[in-house]
């Protein structure tokens, strides 16, 4: 396999500065061109809904690379544009500002983009969603005492803002369509902790909601309506339901689609020059031996190494499994695995389910571990993470039992 001597990489999240790392690391020295649709350096997401949105850091802490690391590694970074269209035949890539780049290789790296509601008054003026440090300055901007937010969607952006703005003393309302906060993702025993947690700390929970409108005035949000007629009145309205893979180039460039962009174990899609990373990539995960695509930071993180060294000839399977934290008010957690709706049996905690100190465990039938997630217990995602990579069955009784070590079970 000859060496290419152009690799661009289109979007400017984690995963495609982790690329750009990750390439120079496994010592590419060709051409290297990071395509950025924003203004700004490349940042990690996470802390637009933590502890940016929070007050508590700064973009400069969620800064992937300063500025002098991509000159020092002569990396092209382009802020402020995108990639509009990818002619994979001609192995090239339009930008918006009108320009074609030619490539050897193309990295994906797109990310995902908020759903939105076809809800009347959704496009009005003071309704927000989540996705970029932008988008998190003009939510905290209406933070505080006094000020009233309606967060439409109790997952985890929603949730998460709910408690960066009660912290910052706003009176905020989440509504939920379904009978608890993240009961699709957690099942019910796990999702009423969240549910206690918020309500703890002053959140109204309006769970099983239906709306009909984002009500407004002079052209701005003043609320939202729920069915049978009742508005809850706000400064601002944060929609939070969730996220789709941005797939438009993966589509302009001809590649199999399904739930995002169909990658091998190695990030590898169905043309061989392009490889997809992070939020948009369904991947041939080789340990949990199934396709799997979430939006998850370590996702961003990890990936790109074992893509850049695929696409530099070292066929690289990427084997890490899913992870990913919350912090919320004096709760934080950590979920390694996959245990989607469908695939797992039933969820087993040990700890104090109450006083939120435990573990919880998705099972199969067969009683193997498929996903875990420590709330306000630390240290124990490395001890747990060999238990869902063997695949063994394990004895439940033993392994609720917090005086059994995990590395007995």
């Amino acid at each position: 396999m000859s060496t290419p001597e152009h690799v661009i990489i289109a979007g400017g999240g984690l995963a495609g500065a982790k690329t750009a790392e990750a390439l120079r690391e496994h010592g590419y020295r060709g051409e290297l061109t990071l395509v950025a649709g924003e203004n700004h350096l490349p940042y990690e997401r996470p802390p637009m809904s933590k502890d940016y949105l929070a007050g508590r850091s700064t973009l400069e802490d969620a800064t992937v690379h300063p500025a002098d690391w991509y000159a020092a590694n002569d990396v092209t970074l382009l802020t402020g544009t995108r990639v509009t269209d990818v002619d994979a035949a001609a192995h090239e890539v339009r930008l918006d500002d009108g320009r074609s780049l030619g490539y050897d290789k193309l990295v994906l790296a797109t990310g995902s983009v908020p759903r939105r509601l076809p809800l009347p008054g959704a496009d009005a003026a003071g309704v927000h969603m989540l996705r970029t440090v932008d988008d998190s300055d003009a939510i905290k901007a209406v933070f505080g005492p006094g000020r009233k937010l309606v967060i439409i969607g109790g997952g985890w952006i929603g949730l998460e803002v709910a408690a960066a703005a009660r912290t910052a003393g706003t009176e905020v309302t989440v509504v939920e369509a379904l009978d608890l906060p993240l009961l699709g993702v957690l099942g019910p025993e796990a999702a009423t902790v969240f549910a206690d947690l918020h309500r703890a700390n002053g959140v109204d929970l309006r769970l099983g909601a239906r709306l009909t409108a984002v009500t407004t005035d002079a052209g701005a949000a003043t609320g939202v309506e729920l069915e049978g007629g009742e508005t809850i009145p706000a400064d601002a309205v944060v929609i939070g339901v969730g996220v789709a893979p941005d797939l438009a180039l993966a589509e302009s460039a001809g590649l199999d689609i399904d739930n995002g962009v169909l990658v091998d174990a190695s990030l590898r899609t169905s043309d061989p020059d392009i490889y997809a990373v992070g939020d948009i990539a369904n991947h041939e995960h080789p340990v949990l031996g199934r396709r799997v695509r979430v939006e998850h930071w370590a996702n961003a993180l990890n990936q790109p190494a074992a893509a850049a060294a695929s696409l530099l000839g070292e066929d690289t399977a990427y084997t890490e499994l899913p992870y990913f934290f919350s912090d919320q008010y004096d709760l934080g957690m950590e979920y390694i695995g996959h245990a989607p709706r469908g695939v797992y049996d039933r969820v087993l905690t040990r700890g104090d389910l109450e006083g939120r100190e435990f573990v919880a465990f998705w099972v199969d039938p067969d009683d193997r571990i498929l996903a875990a997630m420590n709330v306000n217990v630390w240290d124990v995602v490395d001890q747990i993470k060999p238990l869902i990579i063997e695949g063994r069955r394990v004895d439940p009784a033993r392994l609720v039992d917090p005086t059994v070590p995990f590395g007995e079970l």
